[in-house]
């Protein structure tokens, strides 16, 4: 089953891509390799929630802003080659802007990971980081990249 019919069949649909915040592209190919820029937590172009995480913002709530930050990354693959290209997930990189006390990151970038297998099944699967910071563009909560191998 093709990556856009396995999102349709779990009831999500790729937003737009989003419109740069700065002197960057929202993805860009090298040979069979596609990086994602950074993606945050925006829907309908506006930031899902601010905060850090163990603070203003449950790790259950960032869970959810990760696959959102996701779902977006997905986006900018999409435009720029194709989602149903994809062969494979290589690597997922998360930021999570956290309280001082808080220590649960790589369960918040799980978040990531579950929707990838979820859309990729075996070729979802993933090298990844889950590392906490102290603050995010636009005081997101939760921002994701990714590296994704593509056919062709």
């Amino acid at each position: 089953m093709s990556a856009l019919a396995r999102l349709k069949e779990i009831g999500l649909a790729l937003p737009p891509v989003a419109t740069p915040a700065g002197a960057y592209v929202p993805a860009r190919r090298t040979g069979n390799l596609v990086f994602t820029a950074g993606q945050v937590p925006l829907v309908d172009g506006k930031v899902a929630a601010t905060g850090k995480v163990g603070a203003a913002v449950t790790a259950e709530q960032a869970y959810d802003l990760a696959r959102i930050c996701t779902l977006n990354a997905l986006a900018a693959v999409d435009g720029l080659v194709g989602l149903d290209s994809v062969t494979g997930v290589v690597k997922v990189v998360g930021f999570v802007a956290s309280d001082p006390s808080f220590s649960g990151q790589p369960g918040v970038i799980n978040g990531a990971s579950d929707l990838l297998g979820e859309v990729f099944g075996e070729p979802g699967r993933h090298a990844r980081s889950a590392v906490g910071v102290a603050v995010l563009p636009l005081d997101v909560p939760v921002e994701v990249e990714l590296v994704v191998e593509v056919g062709g």
